[in-house]
């Protein structure tokens, strides 16, 4: 890239992202409701527990920790926080509602009033500094109850509560918060269903069924909430989110070509379509044959999803992806929920994680030729190890570089005529890490001292990332 200075559209959204039950803690605090996140032990052993079959949603202290229940404290720290983040100047403040803190089984018809006033606070925070919230409705933290009663999305009735609940949080927010988040990285819950549709796979051979027809519950229930939203608030501007992994084949032979075409389309583009255009994409049908996946759509769920489509597309993006058709062992990399194969001309972060600005440049440009609707970054983030130095001094410095070059990419895609509303980097401050449940693998530009071990005092401190995302803030993204 040879242009140094990018032209960011004015009013351009930047601010940062987390999620509630990664940092806000108070786990069963004020009437709230144990949720799926609450019984995930932290570790490096989180997602092969959790990705086990006949997971039993239960807490074991005595074999496991569990960050989450603490995260760093938000929940009581909140204001300074916010204060923080006033200070390095964000527009905008992604976060998520904790469904569970709302209605704490998930069913209940009367919602908690104490869970609804803790985020009108927060809200209220947010506007003493001109601070626009990004809400997630649902974010990798369904109630338990949901789970353990009805078996999580597989079953049409959690359609009803989530509409509630959803209907709810437009109700009592109207005045307060414009952009709204319907299903958090919602592409990623056929490769890992716990997280995203809350049930454990009982083997492999039902994953893919229950998979996507609990997808297609998820899909009515977004529809509803866009329809309910954009009439409770008019104003309002409602987005899909997908995790977004541009897929490049190996090489230039023509099967592992179409391979990669092939995992793009359903990985990337299934979940799109269908919020997006409001229709499945022709190529599932053919992908439902060859897995003997037969989707029980009830009569009006395809008029409601062309009704209930979102008004923009907002995604994570790490990584790319490489794809060969005939993979060894070997050859498989790391990644955020999938995998592919080591791309020899990429670098990774120390959890694996292939680096690749230019793959964001290309996803962005892909995105926006497919559905021609403004786009909003709302993950991407450097997951790694920091070092608080004698003076107390952090210098991330590797951070820093990797997110001048992701906003870099953005600068150029924004020259290829592409529409962005924001850039929210993830884990603004540090949190607990939704793959691993460590505090070790931090994103933040703000430093919490806390360890996995659970000790720390959770003291707040700038990393040296945090002047300089102040700086590009300040310059609307000309400073890099």
């Amino acid at each position: 890239m040879t242009q140094t200075t990018y032209n960011f559209p004015k009013g351009f959204l930047w601010g940062g992202a987390t999620a509630a039950n990664q940092l806000e803690g108070a786990y069963l605090e004020d009437g709230k409701g144990m949720n799926l996140a609450d019984v995930m032990p932290g570790g490096k052993v989180r997602l092969k527990v959790i990705s086990e079959p006949g997971f039993d949603f239960k807490i074991d202290k005595e074999k496991y920790v569990y960050p989450n229940h603490d995260g760093i404290d938000f929940y009581h720290r909140y204001k300074e926080d916010i204060a923080l983040f006033a200070e390095m100047g964000f527009k905008t403040y992604r976060m998520s509602i904790a469904w569970s803190r709302i209605f704490p089984n998930g069913d209940e018809s009367e919602p908690n009033e104490k869970g609804l006033a803790f985020y009108d606070r927060v809200f209220d925070e947010l506007k003493k500094y001109d601070i626009e919230p990004v809400v997630t409705i649902s974010h990798y933290e369904i109630p338990l109850h949901l789970i353990t009663e009805y078996g999580g999305w597989r079953n049409r009735k959690v359609i009803e509560f989530f509409e509630h609940y959803a209907t709810t949080l437009f109700k009592h927010y109207k005045n307060k918060v414009k952009y709204w988040l319907t299903f958090n990285e919602i592409n990623g819950a056929t490769h890992m269903p716990i997280l995203g549709l809350g049930f454990s796979p009982e083997s492999e051979e039902t994953k893919l069924q229950d998979s996507f027809q609990g997808l297609h519950h998820q899909f009515v229930a977004s529809a509803l909430a866009v329809k309910a939203g954009h009439e409770i608030i008019p104003e309002s501007q409602i987005g899909c989110m997908l995790v977004y992994v541009p897929t490049y084949s190996y090489d230039s032979n023509p099967e592992n070509v179409m391979h990669a075409l092939q995992e793009e389309r359903l990985f990337n583009n299934y979940c799109g379509d269908v919020q997006v255009r409001g229709e499945y994409p022709a190529f599932a049908n053919r992908f439902f044959k060859e897995n003997d996946i037969t989707l029980d759509i009830k009569e009006g769920d395809l008029e409601l999803l062309k009704e209930g489509t979102v008004d923009f597309i907002s995604l994570s993006y790490y990584m790319s992806r490489t794809e060969k058709k005939n993979k060894t062992p070997e050859e498989i990399g790391q990644g955020n929920l999938i995998g592919g194969v080591k791309n020899p001309f990429l670098n990774a972060s120390d959890w694996g994680w292939e680096i690749d600005p230019t793959g964001l440049r290309i996803g962005l440009n892909q995105l926006y030729d497919r559905y021609q609707k403004p786009l909003f970054i709302v993950e991407n983030g450097l997951g790694a190890y920091d070092k608080v130095e004698e003076d107390g001094s952090i210098n991330d410095d590797y951070r820093i570089d990797y997110l001048r070059e992701h906003i870099q990419a953005m600068g150029e895609a924004i020259e290829d005529g592409v529409e962005l509303m924001g850039y929210t980097p993830w884990g603004c401050i540090d949190l607990v890490s939704a793959s691993t449940g460590e505090m070790s693998k931090r994103y933040g530009f703000i430093y919490v001292d806390k360890q996995d071990d659970g000790t720390g005092t959770l003291d707040r401190k700038k990393k040296k990332s945090f002047h300089w995302y102040k700086e590009v803030i300040e310059t609307n993204g000309k400073k890099l």
